[in-house]
């Protein structure tokens, strides 16, 4: 994979979905300074991507936070809740991202309850996701082109709309009626850092670059500033489209912009646009939730049904079906913003073990040249995911503990029969 492939991988990942979904949330965070958190985010996600560039660079064939950690910390219960933390803000995301399918871009073409719509969606995701999915980069490209222009065009009719005397460029420093603006940022940026995740699964590929060590972080960094330009200037579009109440009070915001510039952009064709970035993101995350089961349950770190796979297709298809079924479980929380902040927790978690990582591998030589980020960086990686955990509400946490025992649980039983073959003799 060269250079500019790598680039596009890695921003198909981290746009789309979440910005299409989430702009009403966070309007309803900061008001109409939409760009502030978006921005915050974006500086904190690049904190993290320097301990990434640093790991993988310098250990381009272990790929993923999980052998990261057993690297750094040699405890096989850390690097199995660090990669079990990976699957479950996999299943939340994609359970978040249902429920903005079935919003008001689908409402565009179907009157349809979200709950229910969303439940089925997710069946239909694991249907093609049993059947087999074989991306391409080609395959990738295309997807990201049609993510990038939907946000293309809400910056486009904005400007219209500005060029034309409408709008209102002073809704972009409001902030809602009674809160603090750096305390408002803060809760904002926990919401806006969901957008910005997907850079970590970069690290998967690593192996299929050419000269990694120069390659890789010019793409990730590059990838990550690109997608923080086209948010914040979607933040500040929408903001100058819209009060903020009306984008709040919308499941499909980008079209309320849309259609708020008058411009001759039909309703179904951003509507389609949209659920496409969505489905799309929903349909990875869920390939890479199932896949990433499956191989744990095959090391052991998970129960051993977990990875029966379809004679035919070779599609682990029980790991599909339990993964399937916990997302459309957590679609009954129907609280978009509550699943999004769960994500960014358990994706926190996973990020600070990787910033410390780089610090403890600090002691372990390669031959090979490698990327070596500043210590300071990695350090105020930790502070920074500290910040935002002491954001969250105890809802969200109450989440993450769930998620965490349930961890627990499922490692115990899988190890159980290991340590019952070690205690009588076997091999």
């Amino acid at each position: 994979m060269t250079g500019p492939l790598l680039f596009l991988f890695i921003l198909g990942d981290v746009l789309g979905a979440g910005i299409y979904a989430l702009m009403g949330v966070l309007s309803g965070e900061v008001g109409g300074a939409l760009w502030a958190p978006l921005a915050l985010a974006l500086l904190l996600a690049l904190l993290t991507a320097g301990s990434y560039a640093e790991l993988v660079t310098k250990y381009p064939k272990a790929g993923g936070a999980a052998i990261f950690a057993q690297r750094a910390f040699t405890k096989p219960i850390v690097s199995f809740l660090v990669g079990f933390s990976m699957l479950a803000a996999g299943v939340t995301s994609a359970a978040g991202l249902a429920i903005a399918f079935a919003g008001e871009y689908l409402q565009t073409f179907l009157p349809l309850p979200t709950i229910p719509t969303a439940m089925v969606f997710l069946v239909l995701v694991a249907a093609l996701n049993a059947r087999g999915i074989s991306e391409s980069v080609k395959s990738n490209l295309v997807m990201t082109v049609i993510e990038v222009s939907g946000l293309v065009i809400v910056i486009a009719a904005v400007g219209l709309m500005l060029g034309g005397g409408g709008g209102d460029v002073t809704r972009v420093t409001e902030f809602p009626e009674g809160t603090t603006p750096g305390l408002a940022v803060l809760g904002g940026a926990i919401i806006a850092y969901y957008s910005f995740v997907g850079f970590e699964t970069s690290a998967n590929v690593a192996e299929e670059v050419r000269d990694p060590s120069r390659v890789y972080p010019r793409a990730l960094f590059g990838a990550l500033i690109m997608a923080g330009v086209v948010y914040v200037l979607v933040g500040l579009a929408s903001a100058i489209a819209l009060p903020a109440n009306e984008l709040a009070a919308s499941s499909g915001p980008l079209l309320a912009v849309v259609a708020a510039t008058g411009v001759a952009v039909p309703p179904w064709l951003f509507s389609l646009i949209a659920l496409i970035a969505v489905a799309n993101g929903a349909l990875l995350t869920m390939i890479m939730t199932s896949r990433v089961t499956f191989g744990m349950a095959e090391q052991g770190l998970l129960p051993g049904v977990l990875a029966r796979v379809l004679p035919g297709r070779r599609t682990p298809w029980v790991a599909i079906v339990a993964t399937t079924v916990l997302a459309m479980l957590l679609t009954l929380v129907g609280d978009l913003t509550t699943l999004a902040s769960a994500v960014v927790l358990l994706l926190l978690f996973v990020f600070i073990s990787t910033n410390v990582a780089v610090l403890v591998l600090r002691k372990d030589t390669v031959e090979h040249k490698h990327f070596r980020v500043w210590t300071a960086v990695p350090v105020l990686g930790v502070a920074s995911c500290l910040l935002l955990l002491t954001q969250q509400e105890p809802i969200v946490w109450a989440f993450g503990a769930a998620f965490l025992v349930l961890g627990v649980i499922l490692y115990l039983v899988a190890r159980g029969p290991s340590r019952r073959r070690a205690g009588g003799g076997g091999e």
